[in-house]
């Protein structure tokens, strides 16, 4: 960190703009900070500080530089005001107090970021990504002085020149005053625009877009932010409605006369399941950003394209229709591990792809079959479909993570996909199915004609219990919700299998598109089926794959 002390008899208080920023190669990876401190008045740059981190998300390495950027103000001054300006609307919009902080990495950093000036001191301003280029050159000379096992020198920094920002001022640095090179340098009133010194000409805010900032009429949405930087960001919040959320009954026909989605073994696949992704901007290691989705999204070096098969060994007479399948697995790979819609300043999402477990005996007979009963293993069909949706998984190589329910069915999937990826497997007792009751091995037919009045009761209310004391919907909902937080803490920014049943897998889907329970009667889940949901660090979240069978053919 550079700077400058107070000086005692510098007379008022003075005002000063915080540039900072901050970048992750991974997310979480190797990680930097950046900050700078300007003068209000004349846009003169006062004090820089950057850090390489060791290996941090990218959104814990914003917050870093913004703490280092307000304690180099404080340095210069402990009495002055000072006006923040970041790219990053996440934390913009949490430290502003317009958005919660819900993620534990964040928390104790925003609070430490509250405690350096008193309350009313800090303001907090959004801007593009092209007015914090000093902030964010400062974070990238961290990490490429990290890369070569160095610590990053003010002496030997370029970022202030880069910018332009010293040319006829001075930098403050642990050495003393630095002098600007004037080559390309902007103007003092160029430089007093940007930093919205007293009497300049303030480039004009992003025009926006009625209604479209994100989740409708959205009361937590920046004032003047674009729809373009808000879609997404604020997805319904999965905590929002009740915690009962209705689980599924494979098979059972549905209160309206329709095919029920409840838990019963068998179900017919789906052909054709879409991901349910969008376009997005994403953060690049060196944190530019720019378009990506299924399409878009960062082309796979050659060793991840010759892992996927796509035209990996160049030899003629590849068939055509392995090409596509290879290219389908990249597209695939770029979907479940995308950004999605959100911003690129949301960092990357905790990411789970939810495997529903192979076909069991009781699978093609279609029988209830929850936690409460014979706790069956994989037939040898479900170990084929485990060894295939092992082998599709393996080409995509995103999964950086196994956790799966604790029943026997579950564990065995899960172990087979482990070992082909080379990864070890968590049990999460959250993940089970529900519990049936006296339904457990029964067909739906036998299960009407035995209990007729307890089968009607369950399936037009979440609330109601199997024969014998089972598990409501409501409990199985409550228990996914709180099963999902504690993962998603626990996984931020990284890929994760959950290897799970057909209760659970619907619940985070429906959670995650914030629908009624009653939509849960309009799935269809197959077994060995991949799906995948994405959790952002303002809570949002978005589904990008459903019941994808494509593997299995």
């Amino acid at each position: 960190m550079t700077g400058a002390g107070a000086d005692p008899e510098a007379g008022p208080a003075r005002e000063f703009v915080v540039e900072a920023d901050g970048g992750s190669r991974g997310n979480p990876g190797p990680a930097g900070y950046g900050a700078v401190v300007l003068d209000a008045a004349t846009g003169e740059t006062l004090a820089e500080a950057a850090e390489y981190l060791g290996v941090v998300t990218n959104n814990v390495a914003e917050y870093r530089g913004l703490v280092a950027g307000l304690r180099a103000a404080r340095e210069l001054d402990p009495d002055a005001t000072v006006r923040v300006r970041m790219d990053s609307k996440l934390v913009v919009e949490q430290m502003s107090g317009r958005w919660k902080i819900k993620h534990p990495d964040m928390k104790p950093l925003a609070a430490e970021a509250a405690r350096v000036f008193p309350p009313g001191r800090v303001t907090y301003e959004w801007i593009p990504r092209a007015e914090n280029k000093h902030a964010d050159r400062l974070a990238n000379e961290a990490m490429d002085a990290g890369a070569r096992g160095e610590r990053w020198s003010p002496s030997t920094s370029t970022a202030d020149l880069d910018t332009g920002r010293s040319a006829g001022g001075r930098t403050a640095t642990d050495g003393g005053a630095r002098a600007g090179s004037g080559t390309g340098a902007e103007t003092g009133a160029a430089r007093a625009a940007r930093t919205g010194a007293p009497g300049a000409a303030r480039p004009p805010a992003e025009p926006t877009v009625p209604g479209a900032t994100g989740s409708a009429a959205d009361p937590t949405a920046a004032p003047g932010a674009s729809a373009s930087d808000m879609a997404g960001t604020r997805g319904a919040e999965a905590d929002a409605g009740p915690p009962a959320a209705r689980g599924d009954a494979t098979g059972a026909p549905g209160p309206a006369g329709g095919r029920g989605a409840g838990a019963v073994e068998g179900q017919a696949a789906v052909g054709g399941a879409r991901s349910a992704s969008g376009g997005s901007a994403v953060r690049d290691g060196a944190g530019a950003a720019g378009p990506a989705g299924p399409e878009a999204g960062p082309r796979p070096d050659a060793a991840s394209e010759a892992a996927a098969g796509s035209g990996a060994s160049g030899s003629a007479g590849s068939s055509t229709t392995s090409q596509a399948a290879a290219s389908a697995d990249v597209r695939a790979a770029r979907t479940v591990a995308s950004s999605g819609w959100g911003p690129p300043d949301m960092g990357a999402p905790a990411t789970f792809v939810l495997l529903r477990h192979g076909e069991t005996p009781l699978t093609p007979q279609k029988r209830f079959s929850g936690s409460g009963g014979s706790d069956p293993s994989l037939s040898a069909a479900g170990r084929e479909q485990a060894e295939k949706v092992a082998a599709s998984l393996a080409r995509r190589g995103t999964v950086q993570a196994i956790v799966a329910s604790p029943l026997a069915r579950t564990r065995e999937t899960a172990g087979i996909v482990a070992a082909r990826l080379g990864l070890e497997v968590a049990v999460e007792d959250g993940l089970r199915e529900t519990d049936f009751g006296a339904w457990e091995g029964l067909t739906f037919g036998e299960v009407r004609e035995r209990y007729p009045d307890d089968l009607n009761a369950w399936l037009s209310s979440p609330d109601a219990e199997p024969t014998g004391g089972g598990e409501s919907f409501a409990a199985t909902g409550a228990r996914v919700a709180a099963t999902r937080d504690r993962l998603v803490a626990a996984y931020a920014g990284r890929t994760v299998l959950l290897v799970s049943h057909v209760t659970p897998i619907k619940t985070f889907v429906r959670l995650a598109l914030g629908a009624p329970p009653e939509s849960l009667f309009r799935m269809e889940l197959s077994a060995a089926s991949l799906s995948a949901v994405a959790y952002y660090a303002d809570g949002g979240a978005s589904v990008r794959l459903f019941n994808d069978t494509s593997h299995l053919r």
